[in-house]
């Protein structure tokens, strides 16, 4: 999917055809995922050194209906990479399956993705930056550094504040006094928040030179949850079905929940919006969206990336959860900053209830109840593919609605066995 994704942003970018044997032409794809970012980012994601290349690692989440799983987003820069390898470490002392990134295995592998990128070098300076915005998430880098230093890699972790530009021709910070100069840069903070991370106009300059290497690499449309709604849009299909083999291509179809972009458009009166119904009827405007029912807004409103709440369920709202005066706003909202910042919606599927074991405050073990979001962690290969290295079990209350991190919820890895996943 993240490679068809590649292909689509390139050709429409470039103008050509989407098809091989067929003349179809989307330039509104571009304007979608241009919309409302700097020229800076723009010309930097088309640069030599970066294009092409993915995330070093991605992080689906996953939700168990009562069809399946669901697929709720991809992560480009996913938390919980040192909370996971934590948890591995932990359970290998008595677990009898194997875990995914049993014992230290995870953490060797998310330093081996990041090392891809200088092949050449052996050892090099890894710095895991993390922004004022993400510091929540510093502790378990910190932990994750520590635990590669004991293994002798040179892996930090760093506020985006610490960051120096040494001699006008390198990125570095100061340990002990020294200056440490860095190969890798392994960036934990969103392409939003780049006007508050110091040097970032010298570090796209030393990227482009191969002076310094990052990762994520800083291309914003791969960071846009839209990616779903172009996958379901009726226009773009005959090019997904060439890009994917039919397999994965019907797999998608079933784990991708059905999206839709919200745009301010104006369509002539006949014409008919691809989008959910209203009244049990087609709608012309997404104004009309509005005056759908409790059983017809069973749908999610999310901001689709580069803004400070597309990240962590701080935009998503429940239509079905909230009142209408609440779902009429949403709405409104999402029309209103479509110039700038767009919105998706996509289809509502509820969690279904299955049991867990936890150890209640008496530390003895207990049966409840709850819902499960699942969360493998993937590193890139250099064939473009990606290697599974670990998974998080997150089981949150029955009473939740939408699963995310939360103070009730119960974290566990997974393990294979006889290969299935458990």
């Amino acid at each position: 999917l993240l490679n068809a994704f590649e292909v689509l942003y390139y050709k429409t970018i470039l103008g050509k055809s989407l098809l091989r044997n067929k003349q179809l032409y989307a330039p509104w794809v571009v304007d979608y995922l241009h919309r409302g970012k700097p020229a800076c980012l723009i010309s930097h994601a088309m640069s030599k050194e970066i294009k092409g290349k993915l995330p070093s690692i991605l992080r689906p989440d996953l939700i168990l209906t009562k069809n399946g799983f669901i697929l709720t987003e991809i992560d480009p820069i996913p938390g919980g990479i040192g909370l996971t390898a934590f948890l591995n470490k932990i359970y290998s002392i008595s677990s009898k399956e194997r875990l995914i990134g049993y014992q230290d295995s995870m953490m060797i592998e998310f330093y081996n993705a990041l090392c891809m990128y200088k092949p050449n070098q052996d050892n090099p300076v890894i710095a895991i930056v993390v922004s004022s915005e993400a510091a929540m998430y510093q502790p378990e880098f910190q932990w994750l550094a520590k635990q590669l230093q004991i293994k002798g890699k040179k892996v930090y972790c760093i506020h985006s504040k610490e960051l120096i530009f040494y001699k006008k021709k390198y990125i570095a910070f100061i340990k002990n006094k020294d200056v440490i100069i860095i190969d890798i840069i392994y960036r934990y903070f969103e392409l939003f928040d780049l006007e508050n991370i110091k040097y970032s106009k010298e570090i796209f300059k030393l990227v482009e030179e191969r002076v310094v290497a990052m990762t994520p690499p800083m291309r914003t449309f791969q960071e846009e949850k839209m990616l779903f709604g172009f996958f379901h849009n009726l226009q773009l299909k005959d090019f997904w079905k060439e890009q994917i083999p039919n397999f994965y291509y019907s797999l998608l179809r079933k784990i991708i929940p059905k999206s839709w972009i919200i745009d301010k458009v104006h369509l002539p009166p006949g014409a008919i919006l691809d989008s959910p119904l209203v009244n049990n009827q087609p709608i012309n405007n997404w104004k009309e969206l509005r005056y759908a029912s409790k059983k017809e807004r069973n749908l999610i409103i999310k901001i689709s990336g580069f803004h400070e709440t597309a990240w962590g369920s701080k935009s998503v709202i429940l239509g079905s959860d909230v009142s209408q005066i609440v779902w009429q706003k949403s709405i409104e909202n999402a029309l209103v900053k479509s110039s700038k910042n767009l919105y998706i919606l996509q289809e509502y599927h509820k969690p279904i209830k299955t049991t867990f074991k936890i150890y209640d405050k008496q530390k003895k073990i207990k049966l409840v109840s709850g819902r499960l979001r699942l969360s493998p962690y993937f590193k890139a290969t250099n064939n473009k593919s990606f290697d599974l290295i670990g998974a998080l079990a997150t089981f949150c209350p029955i009473d939740k609605k939408i699963i995310h991190g939360m103070s009730e919820a119960v974290l566990t890895p997974c393990a294979k066995d006889n290969n299935r996943y458990i």
